[in-house]
């Protein structure tokens, strides 16, 4: 089994992976990567896509889903499997990121999409692939790939400690690709969480938070103090995301049933309102926060970012030039949540994906067997056979 590190390795972003075995090849994921230009916007899939076999997406966040379009455009014609969670949203994702002309050549294609359930075992060629929930967001998995001699896991996006998401535990394995978003961060979703409610507190006349219209909203509606507003057009997804029982962690969808019916809907041209107002997306790259943003920044209103702030974007801006505040409302595994996962899938070689190599470094004195060397671009052979 081989595997290629299609995007998003020493890097966050583009995040695609390829496997070879046999007479298959499959690849998991098709990200773009925000800030970049060019071809290192796309996953790096040279040359033919034609002996692909399948597509698999772990969910519809842009740098997992938004170079759909591109590989559509490049001749790709084969199966596309997702679950039902993420069909729903992925032609968002590609509105707000693909190619205005990719997209408009190759729009999402809903009659091709094969669905799947959480917990299904799919098969393609030779290759089984068990799937698994990530606790990232709803309709979200992790793959584990079985060549009947070899196992990778590829994590995707995982959340093992969410206080929303339900994550299921990987299987063994003789390479685990993790979600390495993080580094060796350590400190606990709980923290950030008292730290976010704290800062909240402290500005009382109301405050911005931009987020993505899934997964991290419901884990900030779980924590925010008081009340709160969200920009108008989130409410049918978020509904959506809370009636998906399945995916949520007891009481969680009661919770958040409850906590969203006391939310008040803002629309644009409402006054900037006297409490916390989220509005996605989470980097004012698309959607009410690419306006929210500027306007709330000219108003001295407060802005709290909480995720990821690709260079360049609005969001990292305003950050960067001291007119937004950070603080990390965890969405991807620390380096507690990570090292459980390593130990827990048999202590595997592992290779870290979605982040930088300096992250990948200090992330490797925990997990020895980290390889840190590898690069978007590079193929590794699965070792051992130890799982088959």
């Amino acid at each position: 089994m081989e595997i290629e590190l299609l995007g998003g390795f020493g890097e966050k972003g583009r995040t695609s992976v390829g496997i070879r075995s046999g007479g298959s090849r499959i690849v998991l994921d098709a990200g773009i990567k925000v800030g970049a230009a060019g071809a290192e916007y796309y996953p790096a899939i040279g040359g033919s896509v034609e002996d692909i076999d399948a597509l698999f997406i772990s969910h519809a966040h842009e740098d997992h889903v938004g170079a759909l379009s591109w590989l559509l455009s490049r001749g790709y014609r084969g199966r596309i499997l997702m679950t039902a969670e993420t069909r729903a949203e992925a032609p968002a994702t590609l509105a707000g990121y693909a190619d205005p002309e990719h997209l408009k050549a190759f729009p999402f294609p809903q009659d091709r999409i094969e669905l799947f359930e959480t917990g299904q075992i799919l098969r393609c060629g030779d290759l089984a692939i068990n799937t698994g929930r990530s606790g990232h967001t709803v309709g979200g998995v992790w793959f584990a790939v079985d060549d009947g001699s070899r196992r990778a896991v590829y994590s995707g996006d995982v959340v093992p400690d969410s206080n929303v998401f339900a994550m299921d535990a990987m299987p063994q394995c003789d390479l685990l690709i993790l979600d390495a978003s993080y580094g060796a961060d350590t400190v606990p979703g709980p923290a950030r969480a008292e730290a976010i409610s704290a800062w909240i507190d402290r500005h009382p006349g109301g405050c911005l938070l931009p987020t993505p219209l899934s997964g991290r909203s419901l884990e900030l509606i779980a924590v925010l103090p008081g009340q709160f507003a969200i920009h108008t057009g989130m409410r049918a997804s978020l509904s959506a995301q809370i009636s998906a029982t399945a995916a949520l962690l007891p009481r969680a969808a009661e919770l958040l049933g409850a906590r969203l019916s006391q939310a008040a809907d803002w629309t644009d041209g409402d006054p900037l309102p006297s409490c916390p107002l989220l509005a996605d997306d989470g980097m004012g790259k698309i959607g009410p926060s690419s306006l929210l943003l500027p306007r709330a920044d000219g108003a001295g209103f407060p802005i709290l970012l909480t995720g990821h702030l690709p260079a360049g974007s609005p969001a990292e801006l305003l950050q960067s030039q001291g007119r937004a505040d950070w603080i990390r409302m965890p969405t991807h595994p620390t380096l507690p949540g990570n090292l459980e996962i390593w130990k827990k899938a048999g202590r595997p070689a592992a290779i870290g994906h979605s982040c930088s190599p300096v992250e990948l470094e200090g992330l490797s004195k925990s997990i020895p067997s980290l390889r840190i060397e590898c690069r978007t671009g590079q193929r590794v052979t699965v070792p051992g056979g130890k799982t088959g």
